[in-house]
């Protein structure tokens, strides 16, 4: 396919080209930031007891509705040491945080309500509810589904599953992502520039982004403004999925990176979008392979990394827009579906307030540190006024 999409019809096409990974078992630390390939049940119930949630002594409520009441303390039980046998009335168990409470016992009277002489207990209180018991399965059942397939593995997650005594999950293969920029101008972080030369910076911020939606990036250096070393950049990375070359992208007489991949036997299947930043993204595909070509600007690159590399990573049709209040007046924004930085908040009344950044230059990445979403912009939209409703694209979480 050649000639100008619309975004719609982009990730439309990403998505019919989904990448398709294979499942792996992995144990649990491997899983972190991976994709899960299945469900994750719960093995047992959390706790799998009725357990105490306060140090204290475990007694018959009925034995303690009036205050000093006086128990026999008939022995303790630690945590993971359970007491074996059945409470009376009349008696009290010394335990613990986590100790099972034992047959018998409804009740725990905390330490500080008690005072214990030997074996005799005198409960200060009166209890009219039973207290500080954490019954079975209060987080979890045995059988629940805990998480998801297809959801991204989070420190939440892999605590859960360890919970729920999982020592591995399936998770789907990450793909790796080969970042491949190019341009006889640029050089590494930390170089001493000499005119003319710049910084290659999009390497470090798409990395992150990539390892963020479950990627594994692969830095595959800088290429010359040659045909030749694209090529040679692209023939030593045979194990990439998803190949991400940054720049060379336009109509200029050293944009070869789109030419440099057709002779390498990529299949062009969009080749620019109608999309302000990024109009010249474009994506082909190799067999099982993809290319998704971003532009340059580390604006335009981050912008459209949001909009098509994330869904072509996970697999989807991009996410789900949310509705917020302009603070300020937005233009018209012309024949292209325009995608502006800015930060969403909520106001002191509880709804969520947008503000573009000023300066939305595609060179800029400054404005991405206090960014949290995209103002979606249709193409020849109207110019809105200051309180008008706007589309957003969250790609930062609301503080």
């Amino acid at each position: 396919m050649s000639g100008l999409i619309s975004v719609d019809e982009a990730l439309t096409l990403l998505a019919e080209h989904a990448l398709g990974l294979p499942a792996q078992t992995v144990p649990l630390a491997a899983a972190l930031g991976a994709r899960l390939a299945a469900p994750v049940t719960a093995k047992v119930s959390r706790p799998p007891a009725a357990v105490s949630a306060m140090d204290g002594y475990a007694v018959h409520l009925s034995d303690v509705g009036t205050p000093g009441a006086r128990l026999r303390v008939i022995g303790d039980a630690p945590a993971g040491r359970p007491f074996e046998g059945a409470i009376r009335k009349g008696e009290a168990l010394r335990i613990f945080t986590g100790s099972i409470i034992p047959e018998g016992a409804d009740h725990v009277v905390i330490q500080e309500d008690a005072d214990r002489n030997g074996d005799t207990l005198v409960c200060r209180n009166a209890y009219e509810t039973a207290q500080f018991v954490r019954q079975v399965g209060i987080d979890f059942a045995e059988g629940d589904e805990l998480l998801s397939a297809g959801e991204l593995v989070s420190p939440a997650g892999l605590s859960i599953a360890a919970a729920a005594n999982h020592g591995t999950l399936s998770i789907i293969r990450r793909p790796r992502v080969g970042i491949l920029a190019n341009g006889d101008e640029l050089r590494a972080p930390g170089s001493i520039l000499e005119p003319g030369q710049i910084v290659n910076s999009n390497p470090e911020g798409l990395g992150a982004l990539i390892r963020q939606w479950g990627g594994e990036p692969v830095d595959l250096g800088v290429a010359d403004d040659t045909m030749d070393s694209i090529r040679a950049r692209i023939g030593a990375a045979p194990d990439i999925d998803i190949f991400l070359p940054v720049g060379g992208a336009s109509v200029g007489d050293h944009d070869l990176m789109r030419p440099a991949f057709a002779d390498a036997g990529f299949t062009p299947v969009f080749e620019k979008v109608a999309v302000k930043p990024g109009k010249p993204t474009w994506f082909s595909t190799r067999s099982a392979q993809r290319v998704l070509g971003l532009p340059g600007n580390p604006a335009s690159a981050f912008v459209c990394a949001h909009l098509f590399l994330r869904p072509l990573i996970e697999g989807g049709m991009g996410r789900a827009l949310i509705s917020a209040r302009s603070v300020s007046a937005l233009p018209e924004p012309g024949r292209r579906e325009t995608y502006l930085r800015a930060l969403v908040h909520v106001d002191a009344e509880g709804m969520l307030r947008v503000e573009a950044a000023v300066n939305q230059d595609s060179s800029l990445i400054r404005p991405f540190l206090t960014a949290n979403a995209l103002i979606r912009r249709l193409s020849d939209a109207p110019a809105l006024a200051a309180g008008d409703l706007v589309k957003v694209l969250m790609i930062a979480p609301l503080e």
